[in-house]
């Protein structure tokens, strides 16, 4: 079988967004590589829980994630964590999760970068992902049909399709994210990357695997 890429990440993860660097470098180094982004549901409150439950943990840990990765959180992302008792964010990866499975219909191979984009519009412009409107700018980007894309975003096939990601980024095991596995066979997967690791390090071990199938 052609190796496949799998990226187990969530949107409203900060080191996942420290890694979005680290994965497009990745597959322009690697064109020749199938890729699957796997929303993992970070957050899943069966009631919503609002963002002053873990804004003070946030305040320090976007300091490492910045020192560590050489990212920057945005300043109207930082408010919302600065300012909990005058934010109106509740946090819930579902949304985005099934805005990625609409956009992967759309442009496959572009994944990654669809990805990227989300935690960019989250923690560095400060959208809400749990708003509608938090996707309109992209689909400008993409040229995607607005009312087709917001259709598919209410739509249950979609929500199935964001839940089935979520089953089997569990059933994969992973307990943090990004976590980065490669197939190469029907039933084995190595783990290249758990919690957030450098391009070089990343590089070579992907470059190991695929020498053992040479």
């Amino acid at each position: 079988m052609k190796p496949v890429l799998y990226y187990c990440y969530d949107a409203y993860c900060g080191w996942c967004y420290g890694f979005s660097s680290v994965m497009k470098q990745l597959v322009a180094a690697h064109p020749e590589l199938t890729v699957e982004v796997l929303s993992g549901g970070m957050i899943l409150p069966e009631q919503p829980v609002h963002i002053s439950a873990t804004a003070g943990y946030i305040q320090s840990a976007y300091k490492t994630v910045e020192e560590t990765t050489g990212v920057q959180f945005g300043e109207d992302f930082l408010w919302h964590i600065f300012n909990p008792d005058q934010s109106d964010w509740y946090p819930n990866s579902e949304k985005s999760a099934v805005a990625l499975c609409i956009f992967k219909e759309f442009y496959p191979e572009q994944q990654v970068a669809f990805a990227a984009d989300l935690q960019y519009a989250l923690n560095y412009e400060g959208r809400d992902l749990t708003d509608n409107e938090a996707y309109r700018h992209l689909l400008e980007k993409y040229d995607i049909n607005a009312d087709n894309f917001y259709t598919k975003l209410e739509s249950a096939t979609y929500k199935k399709l964001a839940a089935g990601e979520f089953a089997l980024v569990k059933q994969l095991q992973v307990t943090g994210f990004p976590c980065v596995f490669i197939q190469v066979e029907e039933n084995k997967l190595h783990l290249l990357a758990r919690g957030y690791t450098p391009f070089e390090t990343l590089a070579q071990r992907l470059q190991a695997v695929l020498n053992e199938l040479q």
